[in-house]
């Protein structure tokens, strides 16, 4: 376990990675981003509290059997955006110009308009929730298992 100084700060700090990780899942469609890279921020929050508390405090938190629930959730969103248009063609942009992702984008360079992804950001939720359920089980079983070999903490 760290000081008592780099705790508060992870403390102060992982709501503001988190909501850093949501913006990049949510704008993925519109900048350079997507449910990878969010989904990596997010784990790296993670990550931050793995060292900033240590293993044998976080590993009751993060264990692997909801971490596995979760991944499954991701692939089930992502298989669910895949074939939610399906009568026209598979991942067909089903939303786009509905009420749920809003307006058709006009045609042109991208006009970084959230509102007009349609499916995507429902495809880059599935894939951001597989990869931070992914890396952080990796994360957990490696602190985990370095604490019991005696090699951390």
């Amino acid at each position: 376990m760290m000081s008592k100084v780099v705790r508060t700060i992870t403390r102060l700090m992982t709501p503001a990675i988190l909501v850093f990780g949501l913006y990049v899942i949510m704008h993925g469609h519109v900048t350079s981003g997507g449910g990878f890279q969010g989904g990596a921020v997010f784990a790296s929050a993670a990550a931050l509290l793995l060292v900033a508390f240590g293993s044998d405090r976080i590993k009751d938190h993060m264990r692997i059997p909801d971490l596995t629930v979760i991944s499954a959730s991701g692939a089930l969103v992502f298989i669910g955006a895949g074939f939610a248009g399906i009568a026209t063609t598979f991942f067909y942009n089903l939303f786009v110009g509905s009420a749920i992702f809003g307006h058709v984008p006009e045609f042109g360079p991208a006009h970084e308009d959230i509102w007009t992804g349609g499916v995507i950001p429902i495809m880059n939720i599935g894939v951001a929730l597989n990869v931070v359920a992914g890396l952080t089980a990796v994360m957990v079983v490696m602190a985990i298992t370095s604490s019991k070999t005696g090699d951390g903490e």
